[in-house]
């Protein structure tokens, strides 16, 4: 296991996914856990001056103006959550519900929500004892935050809801699952509920899991592509580099030069270079570098947007330096998923092509019959090949569609208009997900239909770096013998793709 993420700093991509996948601890800097004392400390000397600040001493949303006497203010948090947990539908993944927390609690290590260091220093050891809080995916605007997801994980760390353990199955109620793992619940103070639940946390969590995965499947359609043009006896030429360099996009000379570098050297091209009579491959092909590297630079864009968010503070109100050593408490609205959203929707957009790109070149590669048998079939008529494969790439590629409608597009005001222009930014997220591996399978059916082409070119052989690709693959997938069925294999080489087995 690698070292330990430090709290209160900006997590990459890569640290995000290791802390959420179990293969990476968490620990509090003392600095971070003396500047969480420190603010709490100066918190509370305003509580006990009787100052009203949004939250703490007053409702919520709507009910900002009705002021929550003193003795009160701990059960005012232990109602929000409970109130709040209203999310209903299939729960969040193991990982996803792990990022949120993770997303959380690196937020509140900054030092600017308030909290006792009790609250990070629990929160974090739930995150290393491996505690999965029973999270709904469903109710979240995304806007006042991810509220009614990250009240379910709040719920857990008061004892009340449900939880698991890490390999462990069945829901439990958390009060048993934290005692088996040897946390003890928290009793929330002022502003701690808040603090909780106000944030992008969840939206962060599934769309930066979504991401993650969408990274590594970048690379994995790339290379399938060109396992594609290599079964279809395709020419590279429109990968030179002197193309590119009159339309400067970064992505498309990057989608170039690993085309390039992907086919070198394979003797598949060089057997019949001379007597090809193609001038032009169809466009699935020779364009893959303008269409997959657009597709490329939405991911980069979104990429920098959660790596921004996973370093910011989305609480609110927020707890900030003053004059003279003192705080303020401001209310503003860092609480807001605009960003995220967008991101999550253009992620969705730009992913969909790579698949509507890639069913493209499996209806290539089923249906050019001076090259490759028909439907890739060894005994075409008896078997059906993969006729059926790609019929199933056409229906993954239609639910694509139909989910880039922009979650981001639309705004339903909430809370008696207090909350009037909201992101739905976990709505995009989770579409964002379902593209993904939608896409995925997609790319696996290519990748499984190129390797058969491929290797109807034998004895000749492809490039160093397809061939490896090749027995690569032949591990999750062997070579079919005839009709066989599909529906596992294309699972299996679709997570090989989700979790970077082809990365190369």
């Amino acid at each position: 296991m690698t070292k330990p993420f430090l709290l209160g700093s900006s997590p990459d991509i890569v640290d995000f996914a290791e802390v959420a996948y179990g293969f990476r601890r968490l620990a509090i800097p003392p600095k971070a856990l003396k500047l969480i004392a420190g603010r709490r400390a100066k918190l509370e000397s305003l509580l006990a001056q009787n100052k009203v600040m949004y939250g703490i001493n007053t409702g919520f949303g709507e009910l900002a103006s009705q002021r929550v006497p003193s003795r009160d203010l701990k059960a005012l948090q232990v109602n929000l959550i409970r109130s709040h947990a209203c999310g209903v539908g299939e729960p969040l993944e193991d990982a996803e519900a792990v990022a949120l927390m993770f997303a959380r609690v690196n937020e509140l290590a900054m030092g600017n929500s308030g909290v006792r260091p009790v609250l990070v220093k629990r929160l974090a050891e739930l995150v290393n004892k491996g505690v999965i809080p029973f999270i709904p995916s469903k109710g979240s605007v995304g806007a006042s935050g991810d509220l009614a997801p990250s009240a379910h994980m709040a719920l857990v760390l008061i004892g009340e809801g449900y939880a698991k353990l890490r390999g462990e199955g069945g829901w439990k109620p958390a009060a048993a699952v934290l005692k088996k793992a040897g946390v003890k619940p928290v009793e929330l103070a002022e502003k701690e509920g808040l603090a909780l639940i106000n944030g992008t946390q969840a939206m962060k969590a599934v769309g930066g899991l979504a991401l993650f995965e969408a990274m590594n499947l970048f690379s994995s359609a790339v290379l399938t592509g060109a396992m594609s043009l290599e079964a279809l006896k395709g020419t590279p030429v429109a990968f030179d580099p002197r193309i590119h360099a009159l339309k400067p996009h970064r992505g498309q000379g990057e989608v170039a030069a690993m085309l390039e570098a992907l086919l070198k050297g394979s003797r598949i091209r060089a057997s019949h270079r001379s007597s090809d009579k193609r001038v032009q491959d169809p466009y699935s092909l020779r364009c893959m570098p303008q269409a997959m590297g657009a597709a490329s630079d939405a991911i980069e864009y979104a990429l920098g947007v959660f790596e921004t968010e996973f370093g910011s503070v989305t609480d609110n109100p927020l707890v900030v330096p003053g004059k003279g050593g003192s705080i303020e408490v401001l209310s503003g609205g860092n609480f807001h998923g605009q960003a995220v959203a967008f991101a999550a929707d253009f992620s969705a957009i730009a992913i969909t092509a790579l698949g509507n790109i890639s069913e493209r070149r499996i209806a290539q590669l089923v249906s050019d019959f001076k090259i490759l048998p028909p439907f890739l079939a060894r005994n075409p008529g008896l078997e059906s090949g993969f006729m059926i494969a790609h019929v199933t790439a056409a229906a993954l590629c239609n639910e694509n569609k139909i989910l880039c409608h922009p979650a981001s597009a639309d705004s339903i005001p909430t809370s008696a208009n207090k909350e009037d222009f909201v992101s739905m930014g976990m709505n995009a997220a989770l579409k964002l997900k379902t593209v993904v591996r939608n896409t995925a399978r997609v790319c696996a059916i290519e990748m499984m239909a190129a390797a058969e082409g491929v290797e109807f070119h034998r004895p000749l052989k492809s490039s160093r770096h397809i061939e490896a690709a090749l027995a690569a693959l032949r591990k999750v997938s062997p070579a079919f013998k005839g009709d066989e069925v599909f529906s596992e294999r294309i699972e299996a080489v679709a997570e090989a793709m989700l979790t970077g087995y082809f990365v190369y």
